[in-house]
């Protein structure tokens, strides 16, 4: 990796994109500390202890949510308007239409996807400032505090969409890790000062960094599995020419959900907590204090979510009927299966194993911590989907990098 930043720096036209990419990164953190007004942090840090989801995302922000400045929401609003828009192109033919319209239609769903995106944070902001008891007063304090970030919201969004168009990698994605790598800072110092005043012991550090750089190095090969089916396509003339004949493959992704399962599952283990916290003085109140957390019931569900919401997220992303019937019109078949309905049970049970194991490394990846905690008594500085997020965005980054430097260097075969 160091090899490719130096070879990459060399190159003058990729050193101005990095440097336009540091740039807009900075000025996405110089954001991040200026302060909404009306906010009362300390009653929101106090009310965030215990609810994952919106530790989660405070992960996610850097830390923005907790201190709530005008960066509280980061790019969250965006990601869920994309994931809002991406199900209603399944269930709205209209749009499913307009995705299929080529590079103009994918302009006016982006478009839609904008204004979704600053009508959520909206929403969204001032529904956290009520629930979080964030400011005290007049209506339109929870109006200016609504205003103040979705316009951070929005300026997030620009500035993710000027690293695409003229920086390195994809700028929502870098935004996300840029918050995550802050908040993970924090936590290293955090976690150094512990041992120095005797709260870890030097052995359980060595043991926390051990399956830490395991868990690491689990991510990244696994973010990088892939099963690949090979398809061979037959030859046929249009016209005087002759088209086909070669050999490709189809690459499945053994995590092609990402960390949207850990998303889920924690929304929905949090979902009774809002719930049973409205009678604290019941019976149901004390047996899920006892549950909630670092419990083994707590986590054998968790885990049992994970599964199922990646499976659900396949069901709904991956269409092997679609995909057969496309094969099938191109000539193409998988060696040794007929094509129609059988291919397209082939790739289904194909899919289901892979799916299966990334499920299973998804579960594992989000209860380690909890199980680490209850059999030594530390805690580990990684979070799960944190860490997904972050190695998969260094990955995909270098992987974009390398790829703009092979064109660079790539001769032709003239010379």
């Amino acid at each position: 990796m160091l090899e490719t930043l130096r070879n990459a720096w060399k190159i003058a036209d990729l050193r101005k994109k990095i440097l336009y990419t540091l740039g807009m990164l900075l000025l996405y953190r110089v954001l991040c500390f200026i302060p909404t007004p009306g906010v009362n942090v300390a009653a929101v840090a106090e009310a965030m202890a215990g609810m994952s989801l919106l530790e989660f995302m405070n992960t996610m922000t850097g830390a923005n949510l907790q201190n709530f400045t005008i960066m509280a929401m980061g790019i969250t609003p965006y990601i869920n308007a994309s994931i809002i828009m991406q199900l209603l192109c399944v269930a709205i033919p209209k749009l499913e239409e307009l995705q299929k319209e080529g590079e103009e239609g994918r302009k006016k769903i982006a478009q839609i996807t904008r204004y979704v995106t600053i009508a959520l944070g909206f929403v969204q902001a001032v529904a956290l400032s009520v629930g979080l008891g964030a400011t005290s007063g007049a209506w339109y304090n929870y109006i200016t505090i609504g205003i103040c970030l979705a316009a951070g919201t929005a300026l997030a969004m620009w500035i993710g969409e000027r690293i695409n168009e003229n920086g390195i990698g994809n700028g929502i994605s870098l935004l996300i890790f840029a918050g995550i790598i802050s908040n993970l800072a924090n936590q290293i110092v955090v976690y150094f000062r512990n041992i120095s005043l005797g709260g870890v012991t030097v052995v359980q550090g060595l043991v926390v960094l051990i399956i830490s750089l395991v868990m690491i190095v689990g991510v990244v090969l696994v973010d990088m599995a892939e099963r690949r089916i090979p398809v061979q396509y037959a030859k046929r003339m249009v016209g005087r020419r002759m088209y086909g004949g070669q050999s490709t493959h189809i690459p499945l992704k053994v995590n092609s959900s990402g960390v949207l399962p850990l998303i889920f599952a924690s929304a929905i283990m949090q979902f009774p907590a809002m719930i049973i916290g409205m009678f604290p003085n019941s019976g149901v109140y004390a047996w899920w204090q006892n549950f909630y957390g670092a419990s083994w019931g707590y986590t054998i569900v968790f885990a049992l979510l994970i599964l199922g919401f990646t499976f659900f997220y396949n069901s709904i992303s991956f269409n092997p009927i679609e995909i057969s019937k496309n094969m099938q019109q191109n000539g193409g078949m998988i060696p040794g299966i007929r094509q129609g309905k059988p291919t397209s049970d082939f790739i289904s049970k194909i899919s289901s194993r892979i799916t299966l194991f990334g499920a299973l490394f998804l579960a594992l990846l989000a209860t380690l911590p909890t199980i680490f905690w209850n059999l030594v008594g530390v805690s580990l500085p990684l979070v799960a989907s944190s860490l997904l997020i972050a190695v998969s965005v260094a990955i995909e980054t270098m992987r974009q990098l390398e790829s703009q430097m092979t064109m660079r260097h790539y001769k032709g075969f003239l010379k």
